[in-house]
Parts: C-alpha cells; sequence; structure tokens
C-alpha cells in the first residue's frame, strides 16, 4: 500500500503560487532566451489576470477571440500581425529593435500587407499599373548618415491604390504587383518612380480585430503613406513609411507608426515642361524622400 503524499512533496497551488510553480516548470529548458521569455511572459499574463479577474464566461470569450483571429489568417491576410498593429506591439518592438543613431530615418511597423515580393523596376517606372487620377512622382535617394550617398542600394517600395487599397485585397480589381516596387538606386544613390498618391484607408474591420475597434470605439483607419524598405551591404536595413502630409488620421493612426519626421508634403506642381521629364500628366504631385541607413555595427543609443 502507498502511503499518502507528504506535505512538503506535493506543494498546493492556488492563485498566489501558480505564478512561481508555472515560471518553475521552466527551469530545465535548454534554451536560455526561451527559459527568459516564456518567464516573462507567464508572470505579465498572471498579474494582467489577477488585475482584471476574468469570469470563466470572459475567459472562454478571449481564448474563443485569439481561435478567431487565427482562422482568419490565409495567404494574403494576416489578422494577428493586425491585432499586434493595433495593440502598438508592432510599433513597440520596432522602436526596440531600431533604436536608431542621430539622423538615421526613422523605422516603422512593416504592416498586414507586405505579403508578396514587389516586381523589380527601373529608376523612373510607374507603380500604378490601374491609371490613378493624381498622378504624382516621387524621388529620392538613399545616404548614409555621414551624408554620402548609397549606390547600388535596393528600395522596396509598396502602397494602397487611390480608393485605399493593395493589390492583394483586389486581386480581380488591380493586377498583382500593383503599387509595388523594388528599385536600385544609382551611383548617387538617387531613385525615383511615378504613382498615384496613395488614399487614407481603413485596416480590415471584417474580423475579429474589426470587432475589438467596434467595441472600443477606435477608429479603423490609417493616414495616407508609402511602405519602404532601404537596404544595402554594409548598413542596417531601414523599413519606414512615408506619410502624405494633410492626411486625414494623422493624428490617430490606428497601428500607431506616424512619427513627425516621417511626414512629407506631396506638393503641387503645374510645370508641363517638368512633367515631361518626369513622363507623367501635368499638373503632378511630387514628394522628395530621402532614405537614411547606418552603418551595421554603430552601437545603438
Amino acid at each position: 500500500m502507498t502511503d499518502a503524499p507528504t506535505d512538503d512533496v506535493i506543494a498546493d497551488i492556488d492563485e498566489h503560487t501558480i505564478t512561481d510553480a508555472v515560471v518553475a516548470s521552466f527551469a530545465a529548458t535548454p534554451d536560455a532566451r526561451l527559459r527568459e521569455v516564456l518567464g516573462a511572459l507567464v508572470r505579465g499574463l498572471h498579474t494582467a489576470i489577477r488585475e482584471v479577474e476574468p469570469t470563466i464566461g470572459e475567459w472562454e470569450h478571449a481564448i474563443d477571440f485569439l481561435t478567431r483571429t487565427g482562422q482568419t489568417c490565409d495567404d494574403v491576410r494576416q489578422e494577428f500581425v493586425l491585432l499586434s498593429d493595433v495593440l502598438g506591439v508592432s510599433s513597440l518592438v520596432e522602436n526596440i529593435n531600431h533604436r536608431k543613431v542621430g539622423g538615421a530615418t526613422e523605422a516603422t511597423v512593416l504592416g498586414p500587407f507586405h505579403m508578396t515580393a514587389s516586381p523589380p523596376r527601373r529608376n523612373g517606372d510607374s507603380i500604378d499599373e490601374v491609371g490613378g487620377h493624381q498622378p504624382c512622382v516621387v524621388t529620392g535617394r538613399v545616404l548614409s548618415v555621414s551624408g554620402e550617398p548609397v549606390p547600388g542600394a535596393s528600395v522596396d517600395v509598396w502602397q494602397a491604390d487611390e480608393n485605399g487599397f493593395y493589390d492583394v485585397q483586389q486581386p480581380d480589381v488591380q493586377p498583382a504587383g500593383n503599387g509595388r516596387g523594388l528599385f536600385t538606386t544609382d551611383e548617387e544613390g538617387r531613385f525615383w518612380f511615378r504613382t498615384t498618391v496613395p488614399a487614407h484607408y481603413p485596416i480590415p474591420t471584417d474580423g475579429p480585430v474589426g470587432e475589438l475597434l467596434t467595441a472600443t470605439a477606435r477608429p479603423p483607419f490609417r493616414p495616407a503613406h508609402v511602405h519602404f524598405i532601404a537596404e544595402a551591404p554594409g548598413f542596417v536595413p531601414v523599413t519606414t513609411h512615408v506619410f502624405v502630409d494633410g492626411s486625414p488620421y494623422l493624428d490617430a493612426d490606428a497601428v500607431f507608426a506616424v512619427k513627425r519626421s516621417l511626414i512629407r508634403d506631396f506638393a503641387p506642381v503645374d510645370d508641363a515642361e517638368q512633367a515631361a521629364r518626369f513622363g507623367t500628366a501635368n499638373p503632378f504631385r511630387l514628394a522628395v524622400i530621402d532614405l537614411v541607413v547606418e552603418p551595421a555595427g554603430t552601437p545603438s543609443p
């Protein structure tokens, strides 16, 4: 007959002891970083649970919300990225991992629509394949923080159209690759392309994240912007946006990505000769953008 367990063998698990017990259960985890992450996650989650004291029904609702978030993901939609965005987690992670040295372009979130490779294009090409009503020219340079041009840098660009939709959202309306382009800077670090002025737009609201925004009376809109990733050998890549000055929702971006340094004037230009040089219709809008990258190995501030 087996003796009953003694008190010093089996510890009581209650609301006061369970956190330490769960953290201790990871003590033998071989990967030290995984052990650290799991411990911090458990402590933070348990602290939140103790603070709000959810009912069983509320916790079941939370589990259902996360389940449906995963079920909403597919090849062209990432609802968990969207959830991370609207909770400010994506922006927080981006800022922690890109503490820029002075003068470098500030980083922002990747966003949920970098779901397909941008087609390689030549400088001066148009990324607008559907004929928007507000022609626009974007021109700029990739520079080192020292001010030197960075030739041969890749500049990945993607944006919504003038109605606020990305190509992957409207496969029956927009050709694949519309609003996207992969450019290479010339010997002076320059790049330029033709496009249409993007519109502000709502993030997708037909899934669980939309329910969350509705329940919290938060607007789902993002201000008008163009996405960029600039990278070159020997430099730290930068993922960023450039926002259209004067766009609605610059002060209420649903994913917390707006920074003052990233707002640019998309200036009206009425000059037939200049339009002809750019190969665009007149009048048009002109945005001048420099993307400043820091050398790899630069100490983080």
